[in-house]
């Protein structure tokens, strides 16, 4: 079941966030990921998200600012499951039109979205990882 954020979700959905970015993004360094972590669990505690819950939990989520995908994160035991199709296909039927951005190193999530009618819009460095990223675009019907 898909269902809007609640503040008790806050512990789960922050260490889903940090495991995913370390799992993720090994080309970044794994301190840079646990020191935006207490600043990030702040912003998540006000922002629009969407958590997929089942028997077990919190599977995964969807993190939104507008028609921006600021991410979608599973947890590493439930990926390739069909988790992060239902959360983007979700968010998809809400808003039409979305973007996000991804780094280029992360091969799965590129793979993922270009999957998912994502196209590149953009690329550019990211200036607090110096990482190269993509702006990704989709319109849905």
């Amino acid at each position: 079941m898909i269902r809007e954020f609640q503040k008790a979700d806050l512990d789960r959905v922050a260490e889903i966030w940090l495991n995913g970015n370390l799992e993720a993004h090994s080309f970044i360094a794994e301190e840079y990921w646990k020191d935006h972590f207490d600043m990030v669990k702040e912003m998540l505690a006000s922002a629009e998200i969407y958590v997929l819950e089942d028997e077990k939990g919190i599977q995964g989520f969807v993190g939104l600012n507008e028609h921006h995908i600021e991410g979608i994160f599973v947890d590493g035991t439930e990926r390739s499951k069909g988790i992060g199709k239902q959360l983007l296909d979700f968010v998809k039927n809400r808003k039409g039109q979305l973007s996000l951005n991804v780094y280029a190193e992360n091969e799965k999530a590129m793979k993922f979205y270009l999957r998912e009618g994502f196209t590149v819009q953009e690329k550019s460095m990211d200036p607090d990882t110096g990482e190269q990223e993509y702006k990704m675009m989709t319109i849905f019907p």
